[in-house]
């Protein structure tokens, strides 16, 4: 009876456990395949769109992450970013497919190159390149140009770094770079594989016997690209597919294929992180502001100002190139502007100093650096620098078109003053004696369009106090605060006076240095 039992005890266990081995011995398949779209230029609202969605494909528990690329190229930092970040990917595989189709170019050139790179594994379709991957700037003529030789060596040893890090051949990689590398395709020991040609003329003169050269990869100055059965050939692809469904088979992925899709919200950022759209920010944003602080209270022009500058910040600080430096200098810039221009009397070198540091945080802004080293970092200081004094200048242009308009256009008959006044405070008036004329145009008595003249009394010229010419010298006393104007009483009269740009509170002591028809500046004693 105990041999019975032992034995019914182990088949139960064996039935219990068998059908449930696959957890230990079966490994998982994956469950689903998210592809995410590389296309276009490499902008820097990609790099922020690829981790947006890549944070939302890992949350849904996505275990394979299809990159798929179509570009021809773009920013080399913006590259450089998306390709550190896929790189740093631990919870999903990432994979490189370069499409072809009606509606594809079916290339992975440059930038593009440079991320397939640093994803784990690249699968190409029929008719798709990859390669071409040296950086270019863009000379005074508008022509495409070789960066300098410490911008390609930065981009190399990136390339090369990728290739190790996830076994690709790393002479392709490095052809795909430099122009003056050879790569051959030799047999060594039985083996084909690839030498640059330093590596081959060595081992041609160690061993010659054991290398035979079968062709050549890349000639020296020609940067490499390779098709689709070439880059499966020498190892760099690790297959040929049609598309992705017979991409999702290859990868054994069971689960269906979800495509994330570019929605309006990044359709959008792109828009307005664009060099026109940021430029036409900027001024409509200065114009906002001078016509806001031109009127009281706070108003239409003020939101509008608000708003353009928030849009300016908010969209970049999205692509992550703002921080406390240029929040701390646009805050500070506001400041020294706004002192110029309700405390201080004229403009400045405090409103200067306000406008440089606004456009300095402007610029800051759009980038992720703040003094340039490589070549392709000036040329993106050039772009910024350009996008930020063209939107300055056009909105000094446009300040200035409003200063001179504001008299004659209908719509700001609030901000400007109608009101001709033909009185003096030294008592010279070409009118009758104690009349002002207003220009006024509105509805009621007079038709729609025409100037109504009205008439109303004012002091006539005896009451206004005359400045005698002996006054310089004569001392008094501030009646009220002089910011820089104010009141003032000397000998026993009150007088308007201004000071030399001081601030003076009242009951100061004050003397007479100047006046000047009827403009009395007065000092502190």
């Amino acid at each position: 009876m105990g041999k019975k039992m032992v034995l019914g005890s182990i088949a139960f266990l064996l039935l219990g456990v068998l059908p449930n081995m696959n957890l230990i011995g079966e490994v998982k398949k994956p469950s689903a395949m998210f592809v995410i779209p590389v296309h276009g230029d490499i902008v820097p609202s990609l790099e922020s769109f690829i981790r947006r969605h890549v944070s939302k494909a890992t949350d849904e528990g996505a275990t394979v992450l299809v990159f798929d690329i179509d570009t021809f190229g773009g920013r080399v930092d913006t590259a450089l970013q998306i390709s550190s970040f896929i790189g740093s990917i631990k919870k999903a595989r990432t994979i490189a497919f370069i499409r072809s189709g009606p509606s594809s170019m079916g290339v992975s050139w440059s930038a593009g190159a440079l991320i397939a790179l640093s994803c784990s594994q690249i699968y190409m379709a029929p008719g798709t390149s990859i390669g071409a991957a040296a950086p270019v700037t863009i000379g005074a003529d508008g022509s495409m140009q070789p960066a300098g030789e410490k911008v390609v060596s930065a981009v190399r040893t990136q390339m090369a770094a990728l290739a190790e890090k996830n076994g690709y051949p790393v002479e392709l990689a490095l052809a795909m770079v430099d122009l003056d590398l050879e790569v051959w395709e030799v047999e060594h020991g039985g083996k084909v594989r690839l030498m640059t040609l330093p590596e081959l003329e060595r081992l041609e003169k160690e061993r010659p016997k054991e290398v035979r050269r079968i062709q050549l990869v890349s000639p020296k100055g020609k940067l490499l690209s390779l098709t689709a059965k070439e880059a499966e050939r020498y190892g760099l692809s690790k297959g040929t597919v049609e598309d992705l469904a017979a991409l999702a088979t290859k990868l054994g992925v069971e689960g269906g294929i979800v495509e994330m899709e570019t929605t309006l919200p990044d359709k959008m950022l792109e828009l307005i992180t664009s060099g026109p759209v940021q430029a036409l920010l900027i001024l409509v944003g200065l114009v906002a502001l001078f016509m806001e602080i031109s009127t009281p209270g706070f108003g239409i022009p003020g939101t509008v100002a608000v708003i353009c500058f928030l849009t300016l910040f908010g969209s970049n600080a999205l692509l992550g190139t703002v921080g406390s430096l240029e929040i701390i200098m646009l805050l500070v810039g506001i400041g020294l502007l706004a002192v110029e221009l309700f405390i201080l009397p004229g403009f400045g070198i405090t409103g200067i100093s306000g406008l440089v540091l606004i456009g300095l945080a402007l610029l800051f802004s759009m980038q992720d650096f703040v003094f340039p080293e490589f070549s392709w970092q000036w040329d993106i200081f050039v772009r910024n620098l350009i996008v930020v004094g063209s939107g300055l200048l056009s909105g000094i242009v446009g300040v200035a078109a409003l200063i001179l308009l504001l008299p004659k256009v209908r719509i700001f008959d609030r901000l400007a003053l109608k009101t001709m006044i033909y009185g003096t405070a030294s008592g010279s008036t070409p009118l009758s004696k104690g009349e002002v004329i207003h220009l006024d145009r509105r509805k009621g008595d007079t038709t729609e369009g025409q100037e109504s003249l009205s008439f109303e009394s004012v002091p006539s010229p005896e009451d206004f106090p005359v400045i005698p010419q002996d006054l310089v010298g004569k001392e008094g006393k501030a009646l009220t605060i002089l910011r820089p104007s104010g009141k003032a009483k000397i000998e026993d009269t009150v007088y308007s006076v201004e000071t030399e740009g001081e601030f003076l509170p009242q009951g100061t002591p004050v003397r007479v240095v100047q006046v000047r028809g009827n403009r009395i500046t007065v000092k502190a004693i």
